[in-house]
């Protein structure tokens, strides 16, 4: 991509909307940021910015900013619709993500993890695999580093950049921008209704996500939850070699579990690989073990030894604000979910647990379900606790299924919780929803969960 001289206009000052504009600059781009944010908002970012000769727009979108462009970046935060950007593509002017952006820089190979839910968790334990194994590694997009900052390390990593592998977790809103991108290795853990406040539709969610094969070729692998139908279907959109994970099931090719063993299996009439047994594996809840099985597919995909990512495995530790262990206190324990932002990932977080759950649920609503969850609630849950902005239509879903407590906030839930769990049970922060409406992110929320249990005392 050529960039020198070109008029690029960055929307939206989020993470890697900083780094885009930087990268773009470096580039030798002449570079606009809009951010409908105040000046006062961005405090933050402007002085950097404007040291590097970046022209920035606060406070609202000017329509002719958007027009005198050669190329718009939009940050994953902004949506298409956005009034300024639908226009400046209907005048032609390119539109597309940092994802794209730095995708055209990568030399090396790369391995892009989507999902509703897992998608952290796979691509934090498929980067240690790699890395474990020796494999000059980088890990990034929507978790950790933006994509673009992967692009200079990965020219400092190895002598030759084509060795490396950058190890992607990608959302819907990155996919949605991408064109070009074409990931070496590409994985759908699954799909379940989630952000239908920005998609709309499960139908446009579900072909976001499917944009990550859309470029592959066949010498490209896509892997796939043979167990998760709206997953299956993007095998019919492929160019790439499909390869499957199951935990219920033997496979054609691809990785699962039989018996008390996962295997992998790298031909439909080859003979079964060993693995490690299910036991080995650290992290609770049938979900995990699906992530594991997805990570085992890609890694024996790039080459990775069997007994070197058994080794990795046995080690791997629950990733933070992941049905994460905090504390027992009183014989009760904490486990912090905040990245539990969907109902399907509240789901399984209940799953995990056999009973006597202390649930907390709220934050910004997301178009959510609430009812799917009354099953699982009415089995293993005492009380439901209820916080922000979506609390009331959550009591209203979950009426008569359970006991319901109105918190309004997180450290009141806590204390209610920690009031009325006996021991034995368990205290469960998997909101279901996001959490832009009392905090910062999911981590805030998580750090703000995590911060109140390690200060409760023992008596």
């Amino acid at each position: 991509m050529e960039l020198k001289n070109k008029r690029v206009l960055v929307v939206g000052l989020g993470k890697s909307g900083v780094a885009a504009a930087l990268f773009l600059r470096d580039r030798g781009a002449r570079v606009t940021v809009s951010d409908a944010r105040s000046a006062q908002e961005l405090a933050k970012e402007i002085p950097a910015l404007l040291e590097a000769g970046i022209a920035v727009e606060s406070g609202g979108h000017g329509l002719l900013t958007f027009r005198r462009q050669d190329l718009i970046v939009v940050s994953p935060g902004v949506p298409l619709e956005t009034a300024e950007v639908a226009q400046a593509a209907r005048l032609g002017v390119p539109v597309i993500g940092e994802l794209e952006l730095a995708s055209s820089f990568l030399r090396g190979k790369v391995v892009a993890i989507t999902g509703s839910n897992g998608k952290t968790t796979t691509t934090t334990l498929l980067g240690q695999i790699f890395a474990d194994a020796g494999l000059p590694t980088l890990v990034g997009g929507n978790i950790g580093l933006p994509v673009v900052e992967l692009v200079e390390r990965e020219a400092a990593l190895a002598t030759e950049a084509d060795d490396v592998w950058s190890v992607l977790e990608v959302s819907s809103f990155q996919l949605e921008t991408t064109a070009e991108f074409r990931p070496r290795i590409a994985m759908v853990l699954n799909i379940t209704a989630d952000h239908l406040d920005r998609h709309k539709t499960f139908e446009r969610y579900a072909a976001a996500k499917a944009r990550i094969t859309a470029r592959q070729g066949a010498d490209d692998f896509l892997v796939l939850n043979a167990e998760d139908k709206a997953t299956q279907m993007v095998a019919a959109h492929t160019g790439a070699q499909v390869f499957w994970f199951s935990a219920a099931r033997r496979i054609r090719r691809g990785a699962f579990v039989h018996g008390e063993s996962v295997l992998f299996l790298a031909a439909e009439n080859g003979t079964p690989e060993p693995i490690l047994p299910v036991a080995e594996i650290p992290l609770r809840g049938a979900h995990n073990v699906e992530n594991v099985l997805a990570a085992v597919c890609a890694a024996r995909l790039a080459g990775v030894a069997a007994e070197s990512i058994r080794r990795t495995v046995r080690e791997f530790h629950a990733v933070e604000h992941r049905l994460e262990p905090v504390r027992t206190v009183r014989g009760v324990t904490y486990f912090n979910d905040s990245k539990a932002t969907n109902v399907d990932a509240a789901a399984k977080a209940i799953a995990s647990f056999a009973g006597g759950i202390h649930l907390i649920l709220g934050g910004k609503d997301k178009d959510s379900d609430y009812t799917q969850l009354a099953p699982l609630v009415r089995e293993r849950v005492r009380v439901v606790y209820t916080i922000g902005s979506a609390a009331e239509k959550i009591e209203r879903e979950l009426a008569g299924v359970v006991k319901i407590e109105a918190a309004e906030i997180l450290t009141k839930a806590l204390a209610l919780a920690a009031d009325k769990a006996k021991e034995g049970e368990i205290v469960l922060l998997a909101p279901a929803c996001a959490s832009f409406d009392q905090f910062e992110n999911y981590e805030h929320r998580g750090r703000v969960f995590r911060e109140w249990v390690m200060n409760l005392k023992e008596q």
